[in-house]
């Protein structure tokens, strides 16, 4: 997700506007289909560095091997793309290193999501595409307690679309950081699929006025993925239905997918803004699909939702009937084993471990599409299309999962769960429900599950919020909240976990790690220093201080705030503070109270339409994508 760039990530809970990061040298990874160049600007409001806009200031890159993500791109051009929240330990690198990253030879980009951030410089000469002004606070510390807090202002001219010609209208897409989305009628069938969703401004505000363009993707990209289920023989397939502009028309006509008789399908939302809303193109086109945004007053945020609980019931019975095999995730020999009886061991991770799960796990999608830069018009990322279109460039949704298909994996020594693209003649794919599918068949003894104080579940006052985060958890394949997995899974003890378990895992892989190249040049200098400063900002933006934890992780920035050494306490902490409950009208207690800040930003009033309050998603930076 992570919904991001999380290093010493949100430091505060209130509103922190995004701060673009500037791209780096990409760094190659040893694949099959060469590699993808991811550009990300996990604050939320990210800039497009592609041909469509070469003035615009350019975002961290994302090296991706094509093959591990699932989605290889055959063309050439920079991918844009975003999902997170500017945080406090990263920061914009000049300008000269995004030239440098522009002339690399590695292929398109994609975004790639996650919950840590950065400490943004305040003297960086990028800034996001929307005027940015923020105060954050980050903690960072191992033994001892360092902190910064950056009151950052950045304005940048907005990156232009075709038809946003006024300076009114330029400021106000600039200024905006939600979005609406158009979702055809029947989507969970095969012309539904095929039929383009429509990204829209909120509130009756067109594309141009919104800035909620595909020509945008970096800033406000819309991405949507559906995985497959034959519920006869539990073969499973990907297919990613194609967004549009409103009012542009296909670069090329959606493949029309063939699915199996009585097919199961899911569909999963994501977003590189803040909000993405679904809006039927018919009276009952979200009824058809079983779809969600969240609660009434109170959307998810970047992520949304078609079908997830009928999807994931039906898989999991057809695994207990032996007609649906998820494969094991293996082991491997290169990873250190951790943590002693916490740890995983050798084990490969999941998006479910916590070893590499972040402040909001389970979040957003792998899907690329192609975009035309002159004309604004997209097409899906096929192999047919990338042969048969020209400059075109690849636009992509920052993922949890790419972060650990395209990094982690390569790295440990590992291979990600894929299935057919019936988009793409088949090829392999991931997604995000394989990625749910594969956590919840090699559960580990502690699992990860999306907490209540994981942002995109507080409710629209910023509590916790029980019945939010049963929902949320549905439409992953996730167990609701219960006494059991509370004990592993409540805020506290979230936080608890995730300084028990990922940080001796990144100590005792730092050698390894430091091998594999960084998600976010900006934010670290390599996969070590990126996930040390992605769990630092996590700390920070779960509140995980408020239990009565120390931040375990100190990173060393250079002068343009990318994490280049950290430092781990792997000493072992138990929260102190446990007694406090959520707010949330459902069943289930949570551990805690949210903090005193997040309670006060929640106090603003609520944006139109029941959009959030409290935490806006990816409220700091989340460097890994994920």
């Amino acid at each position: 997700m992570p919904r991001r760039h999380r290093s010493a990530r949100r430091g505060s809970r209130g509103p922190l506007q995004r701060l673009a990061l500037p791209i780096a040298i990409p760094v190659a990874l040893v694949v099959a289909v060469g590699a993808i160049v991811a550009i990300v600007d996990h604050s939320g409001a990210n800039n497009v560095s592609d041909a469509a806009n070469a003035n615009c200031a350019s975002p961290a890159a994302y090296v991706v091997p094509a093959n591990t993500a699932g989605h290889g791109h055959h063309g050439s051009g920079t991918t844009a793309a975003a999902s997170g929240a500017a945080s406090p330990t990263t920061a914009a690198s000049s300008t000269a290193a995004a030239t440098t990253a522009a002339s690399a030879t590695a292929s398109p980009t994609t975004a790639v999501s996650s919950t840590a951030a950065a400490t943004t410089a305040p003297t960086a000469t990028t800034a996001p595409t929307a005027t940015a002004s923020s105060t954050a606070t980050a903690t960072t510390a191992a033994t001892g307690t360092t902190t910064t807090t950056p009151t950052t202002s950045a304005s940048a001219t907005p990156c232009p679309t075709t038809s946003a010609t006024s300076t009114a209208t330029a400021a106000a897409a600039a200024a905006n950081v939600n979005c609406d989305i158009i979702v055809p009628a029947n989507p969970l069938s095969a012309q539904g699929l095929a039929t383009p969703y429509q990204l829209t401004g909120p509130n009756g505000m067109t594309p141009a006025q919104s800035g909620c363009t595909m020509t945008n993707a970096a800033a406000l990209g819309a991405f949507v993925q559906a995985t497959i289920l034959n519920p006869q023989t539990g073969q499973l397939y990907v297919y990613d239905p194609l967004v549009i502009t409103q009012g542009t028309t296909p670069a090329a006509a959606p493949v029309v997918p063939t699915l199996p008789r009585n097919a199961v399908v899911t569909i999963d939302f994501g977003f590189n803004g803040t909000d993405l809303t679904q809006v039927g193109a018919t009276g009952n086109a979200l009824r058809q699909g079983n779809c969600v945004n969240g609660q009434a007053n109170s959307v998810f945020g970047q992520v949304s939702f078609c079908n997830g609980p009928t999807f994931f019931n039906d898989a999991f019975q057809l695994e207990r009937e032996g007609r649906l095999t998820v494969p094991a995730v293996g082991t491997s020999n290169k990873i250190v084993a951790s943590g002693g009886n916490l740890g995983t061991g050798t084990t490969c991770p999941t998006v479910r471990n916590f070893d590499m799960v972040d402040q909001d796990q389970s979040d957003n999608v792998t899907s690329l599409y192609l975009l035309n830069p002159a004309t604004g018009q997209t097409a899906q990322n096929t192999t047919a299309n990338a042969g048969n279109l020209t400059g075109d460039t690849t636009v992509a949704n920052g993922s949890d999962n790419i972060l650990l298909a395209a990094f982690l994996d390569p790295t440990l020594g590992c291979t990600p769960f894929m299935a057919p693209d019936l988009g793409n003649n088949n090829t392999p794919a991931t997604s995000q429900a394989l990625s749910e599918l594969s956590a919840a068949k090699n559960q580990t003894a502690i699992t990860a599950l999306v907490p209540e104080n994981d942002e995109m579940t507080l409710d629209g006052n910023g509590n916790f919020d029980v019945t939010k985060t049963n929902m949320y958890r549905a439409e992953v394949g996730q167990t609701p909240v219960n006494n059991q997995n509370n004990q592993q899974d409540s805020p506290a003890m979230y936080c608890q976990n995730l300084v028990n378990i990922q940080t001796p895992f990144l100590a005792a892989n730092q050698t390894l790690l430091a091998t594999g190249p960084t998600p976010v040049p900006g934010t670290g200098n390599n996969l070590l220093t990126f996930m040390a400063n992605r769990l630092n900002m996590s700390f920070t933006n779960l509140g995980c201080q408020n239990f009565g934890l120390t931040n375990p992780v100190t990173v060393t920035l250079d002068g343009n705030g990318a994490a280049v050494a950290a430092t781990f306490n792997t000493a072992v902490q138990t929260v102190t503070n446990t007694t406090g409950t959520g707010t949330g009208t459902g069943t289930g207690t949570a551990t805690a109270t949210p903090s005193a800040s997040a309670t006060a930003t929640a106090t603003a009033a609520p944006p139109a339409r029941g959009h959030r309050r409290g935490r806006p998603h990816h409220e700091y930076m989340d460097p890994s994508g994920a």
